[in-house]
């Protein structure tokens, strides 16, 4: 047994599915099955039950994926009292955050931090929602960049930033001269939506009172491609401020406050509360507070 092996099983566990942890862990399908039948004839046990296309743990699976965490989390622990005895940091950082955070909002934070820290792999995961905080919980990422109020109590909350949700439009449009938007001014437009989150359940709560005369014309997971089908004239949509700063400084876009109250979004860095925090992980959140000028850390609520 070795921790390969490990990583592949709780790989499978977590995604439910032998093809998607094959994809996460960069091997063909064929090999993580190879690897799975060695544990299981290494353990003189089956772990997964088969049915079909479905796959679920058998009793001695969900045993062994108990330990199997904690062996895996013994090993960063490891790893990471090792790095400690250097004067310099090393190691990896794992951060999740969706596409338009990574995009607008981290660059910054990870050029200083590769300035303090140059012994430090950061990798990002890109995720969404309710799977950013998923991934935390799971120590997939170390920390995660996400939209507030997160629920989780078991999670330490950074506030971080701030900025608004507003309609972007195409400039030269009926809606571009003015000077913020209600929901019944974009009845007559086609919507380019995104597909799930915070921001679209907001913008669904926002809708309420037109949502039978709404004209959805797509819903996308990207906001790059959002953008780029706004300014082809293609519909209009919503998005942050900060997502739409180039864009409306090149005048290709006009980007309205929506009414009659202002769609404040907050942006939260989540850690758990457990997580035995390294000195590149303590120097990340320190790092990360002082880019943003933020507050000290808080607790997770639900309000």
């Amino acid at each position: 047994m070795d921790f390969d092996q490990i990583h592949t099983f709780l790989e499978i566990v977590r995604l439910k599915s032998f093809s998607k942890a094959a994809q996460t862990c960069y091997r063909t399908q064929p090999a993580i099955s190879a690897q799975i039948r060695q544990l299981e004839h290494e353990l003189k046990c089956e772990l997964f039950e088969r049915f079909g296309s479905r796959i679920s743990l058998t009793t001695a699976g969900k045993l062994f994926a108990h330990y199997a965490d904690q062996m895996m989390d013994v090993r960063r622990q490891a790893q990471n009292a090792l790095n400690e005895l250097e004067s310099s940091p090393r190691g990896e950082l794992v951060i999740a955050a969706n596409e338009a955070t990574c995009i607008y909002v981290l660059p910054g934070v990870f050029a200083e931090y590769k300035v303090q820290f140059p012994g430090v792999q950061l990798q990002v995961n890109r995720s969404y929602g309710s799977r950013i905080v998923e991934a935390v919980m799971e120590n997939v990422a170390d920390f995660g960049l996400t939209q507030l109020p997160v629920a989780e109590k078991r999670v330490q909350v950074v506030d971080i930033y701030k900025d608004e949700v507003r309609c972007v439009v195409p400039v030269g449009h009926p809606l571009a001269a003015a000077e913020r938007v209600f929901c019944e001014d974009i009845v007559s437009y086609p919507l380019l939506l995104p597909q799930s989150g915070m921001t679209r359940s907001r913008l669904n709560a926002w809708f309420e009172k037109v949502e039978d005369d709404l004209q959805i014309s797509m819903e996308l997971d990207s906001t790059e491609t959002m953008k780029r089908f706004v300014i082809a004239g293609l519909g209009i949509s919503f998005l942050s401020g900060a997502t739409a700063q180039e864009e409306t400084a090149a005048g290709q876009l006009k980007a309205l406050p929506l009414a009659p109250e202002p769609m404040v979004r907050r942006l939260g860095m989540i850690y758990r509360k457990d997580k035995a925090l390294s000195k590149a992980a303590l120097g990340f959140i320190q790092l990360t507070l002082s880019h943003f000028g933020s507050q000290n850390p808080r607790p997770a609520t639900a309000d």
